[in-house]
Formats: structure tokens, C-alpha cells, sequence
């Protein structure tokens, strides 16, 4: 099979990538297993998916691996979904060095069982100089929890003095959040058919374009994720302009 690779322009790839891993579960009941064997199946496609994404040059690629909802899941895999973390997570440091990759995580990180937090925070120190690309974990995550967590931030921020309300604007709002440093994502791949954002950065993908996939993530590959490239780049990115101020360079709009 030809490569989708030598169809992408290396010169119009977005900085950022942010990916709701879906599937997996469902991935594992055509197989015969039970859900846990879908979610070790996954961690291939996030090790492939992330070396994709380095190697053409992408900047940052974010992964929603854990919401905050998936802690009402049944007992059984959330332990072994933590468990699986714990296993994984130190065995990818030579993958992320050798990729020169930097591992951050956004989410209610204090909320995570102790050893997963020690290892995650091991795994981050110990890539932290790495400067290829950055690769986001949601953990415990999500984007109603992040936002109402920034107000609270900046309501305490303002009462100590250090923020007054007419400073407040998208800028200063964003700042707060747990994405703070980071550009936008300006491309948002669901994988597994479903077409719905499930709490996932509501705030910073205002402005990126959807792709949705019918393949389940543990099938996602690396030429799964360049047709979702190519289709990004084959859209036409306005953000309230009309197509002629894009052709003839004009910023304002009528």
C-alpha cells in the first residue's frame, strides 16, 4: 500500500493536535475479550499515533487518556485502566527520549492514586529537556472541570489584589487554564464513529477543525492519522472571514 504521507505538505501542518481516543472497549468485544484487553491494545496506537506525529513535525499532540466521568465506570477497569498507566508509563521513557519527545499532563492531577502520580511526574522530570514535540495526557480531565477551576483561580487572584476585573480577558481567562503555554489545538481527531466533543478542551477548540473516524483506536495508525492531515489541510480555515479576504490577504472584514 502507498504511503498517504507523500500527499502532505509539510508546510501547512497545524501546531497542534488534539486526539479523543475512542474505541477501545468496543475494539475488544469484537476480538472476544473484555474491555481491559481493548485498553492495553490502545497504548500501541498512542506509541504509533505520537511517532507519527513527531516525526512530521507537529508541535504538540494532546490525548484525552482519562475524564473525569470515567471514574463512574465499573470498579474493575478503572483499577486495571490505572494499573495499565502505571505499567506503561515508565516503560515509554527510551520511546519519548529517543523521539525527543516532552511528556506533560493537564487535568485534576491530585486526584489520580499516589503511584500513578509518582510515576507520571517521574516520567515528565525525566523528559522535560526533550524539544521535538510536547505530548499532553488529559488525566482526569475535563473541560467544565478546568474551567470552573480557572474562575475560582482568578476570583482567589482577585480578592489577594493581583487581578482586577477589567483586566480579565480571553487572554487573561486562558492563562488560567491547564493548557496555559500551549496554541490552540486546530485540529481535533474522534476516533470510533462517535461525533460529539465528551467535555474535551470546549474552550480551546473554538476555533479547530473536527475530523471523526470510523475506526476504532486501537486500529488508529499512522496512516489513519495522515488522512486526518490531509483532510485538515484540504479545509478551508476562514475564522469569520469570507474566502476572498483569505485569497487576496485581506484581515478585516467588511
Amino acid at each position: 500500500m502507498v504511503s498517504q504521507l507523500k500527499h502532505i505538505d509539510k508546510n501547512k501542518l497545524p501546531k497542534h493536535v488534539a486526539i479523543i481516543m475512542d474505541g477501545n472497549g468496543r475494539w475488544a468485544r469484537k476480538q472476544g475479550h473484555d474491555r481491559v484487553f481493548g485498553h492495553h491494545k490502545g497504548v500501541d496506537a498512542v506509541r504509533e499515533t505520537a511517532e507519527a506525529a513527531a516525526e512530521l513535525g507537529i508541535k504538540y499532540l494532546t490525548l484525552f487518556t482519562f475524564s473525569t466521568e470515567n471514574w463512574k465506570r465499573p470498579k474493575g477497569e478503572v483499577d486495571a485502566l490505572m494499573h495499565l498507566f502505571v505499567e506503561t508509563i515508565e516503560k515509554e521513557i527510551p520511546t519519548l527520549n529517543k523521539n525527543n519527545i516532552r511528556l506533560n499532563a493537564i487535568g485534576n492531577i491530585n486526584s489520580l492514586p499516589r503511584e500513578n502520580r509518582k510515576k507520571l511526574l517521574t516520567t515528565m522530570s525525566k523528559t522535560k529537556h526533550n524539544t521535538k514535540m510536547v505530548l499532553t495526557l488529559a488525566l482526569a480531565y475535563g473541560s467544565r472541570w478546568e474551567m470552573l477551576h480557572a474562575v475560582k483561580n482568578i476570583i482567589n487572584d482577585q480578592a489577594a489584589g493581583k487581578l482586577n476585573t477589567g483586566e480579565i480577558s480571553e487572554e487573561i481567562f486562558a492563562s488560567y487554564l491547564d493548557t496555559a503555554g500551549m496554541p490552540d489545538p486546530e485540529l481535533l481527531i474522534r476516533t470510533s464513529g462517535e461525533e460529539r466533543l465528551s467535555n474535551f478542551l470546549l474552550w480551546q477548540i473554538a476555533y479547530a477543525e473536527l475530523y471523526f473516524t470510523p475506526t476504532l483506536w486501537p486500529d488508529f495508525g499512522k496512516e489513519d492519522f495522515y488522512k486526518a492531515i490531509i483532510d485538515y489541510q484540504n479545509r478551508e480555515r476562514r475564522f469569520g472571514l469570507i474566502s476572498e479576504q483569505l485569497k487576496f490577504g485581506e484581515r478585516n472584514e467588511d
